[in-house]
């Protein structure tokens, strides 16, 4: 009688922004390794994935980069076409103009043109 084999795929390994991150802020992996206080190594292996992190070493890194903890591990900053690139936009914008847009998003919002 033959052994039915049955494969077992290694899970894939979640995806985060770190390195994306990193060149958005025209940093290289030596520069941001000395502000973090870890080698280019450990940085190196934190983008590919092989090296896991702490809330620590999180929390060292966003400060490093100018973003929060949660931006590493969902936000690709260089999709330029995400809703949150648009917002960054909108933050760079004048008060006034900031209120603008947001009174047209409101209204949209209030009379269905959203859709």
């Amino acid at each position: 009688m033959t052994k039915k084999v049955i494969p077992h795929p290694k899970p894939e390994k979640p995806r985060y922004f770190f390195r994306e991150w990193r060149k958005y802020r025209g940093m290289n992996q030596e520069e941001l390794a000395e502000i973090v206080g870890v080698t280019p190594s450990s940085i190196s292996q934190l983008e590919t994935g092989k090296q896991g992190f702490t809330d620590t070493t999180l929390a060292a890194l966003a400060n490093a980069l100018s973003c929060n903890p949660g931006d590493l591990l969902m936000r690709n900053p260089l999709d330029e076409d995400a809703p949150w690139s648009i917002w960054d936009n909108v933050k760079k914008a004048s008060p006034e103009r900031r209120r603008e847009i947001v009174a047209v998003v409101e209204t949209m919002l209030k009379t269905g043109t959203d859709r």
